[in-house]
């Protein structure tokens, strides 16, 4: 081990819920932690994080601020860095190496890196993103109800989105951006069942009054109403450290877990939006402290554990 690559029983990548979840109960484990951040989140811009008990609408940073002051609490060492590539030396000795060149070595790596969305095409939607548009319905539907929505995607994806937003609201449209509808007789017949109408011209922009979103404009020069926007394309790995560690991925690329959070890779853990399941804040935040404790388990020396 060079000299400069200090030792720690687990570096965590990803200052989101679920690595500040876990950093937070691997360090009243007392146990020795890094945690590396790119400080580039995926809700960078979202206004405030719905369903999170105990912190109504609290908006990202404070909430990630708060995480990182409890984290220090319980001695974890936080890195404000980007890891450019990780590997394994053995079973139990993890390199990690930052994009500025410092290098870290651990006994186990849990991966909370989370998801990129992909983003469609169109202007000024990176004004309303967070106040009126949106990727997740689960997280920010509710704010929907009883507004006018449009649906940005083509496919089973846009229609399954678009059927969830019926439980706020009723008037709901999906535009497809110039894509193609992608549309089979079931996915025609559920959006016809419920008056959910497609238009599949190019979207010029969206158009604001007073910053508050009011209408979309089409290429051919006719508008929709809206008032809310949410966009489905499809999301790709934060980062590709699950694959240069060889872990096993499904077909959306999530990193495969089992009940503790451990990858296919001995000694390898992911947990949050990175993992398949829910992408909601407070089930990341889960994910992470379920993951800790597992961790915590497999650091146990065998002369404390009973068989």
């Amino acid at each position: 081990m060079n000299d400069k690559e200090e030792r720690y029983e687990v570096a965590i990548v990803g200052g989101g819920p679920a690595g500040l979840s876990a950093g937070l109960w691997l360090g009243r484990y007392l146990h020795k932690v890094v945690l590396i951040d790119s400080g580039d989140p995926r809700n960078w811009e979202t206004r405030g994080v719905n369903g999170f008990l105990g912190h109504p609408g609290i908006v990202p940073a404070d909430l990630r601020g708060h995480g990182r002051d409890e984290c220090r609490k319980y001695g974890v060492e936080l890195v404000n860095g980007c890891v450019q590539t990780v590997r394994a030396e053995g079973e139990e000795d993890f390199s990690l190496l930052l994009a500025d060149g410092k290098r870290f070595r651990a006994a186990r790596v849990l991966l909370a890196f989370g998801l990129r969305d992909v983003w469609p095409d169109v202007e000024g939607l990176d004004h309303v993103y967070g106040d009126a548009a949106h990727v997740c319905p689960d997280c920010d539907g509710y704010e929907a109800k009883d507004r006018r929505v449009v649906v940005i995607g083509s496919g089973r994806r846009a229609v399954g989105m678009a059927l969830s937003l019926t439980t706020w609201t009723s008037e709901i449209a999906i535009c497809t951006n110039g894509a193609d509808p992608d549309l089979d007789d079931e996915l025609r017949g559920k959006l016809e069942g419920q008056r959910i109408p497609v238009y599949t011209e190019p979207i010029k922009k969206l158009h604001l009054r007073e910053w508050n979103l009011r209408s979309l404009h089409f290429a051919d020069g006719r508008s929709l109403g809206c008032e809310k926007v949410f966009f489905s394309i499809g999301q790709f790995p934060a980062d590709d450290l699950g694959k240069q560690l060889g872990c096993e991925r499904d077909h959306q690329g999530h990193i495969v877990v089992d009940d503790s959070y451990h990858t296919s890779v001995r000694n390898v853990f992911a947990a949050g939006d990175i993992v398949p399941g829910p992408q909601l804040a407070i089930a990341a935040a889960s994910d992470g402290a379920i993951a800790a404790l597992a961790i915590h388990k497999s650091l146990v020396p065998m002369e404390r554990r009973l068989s």
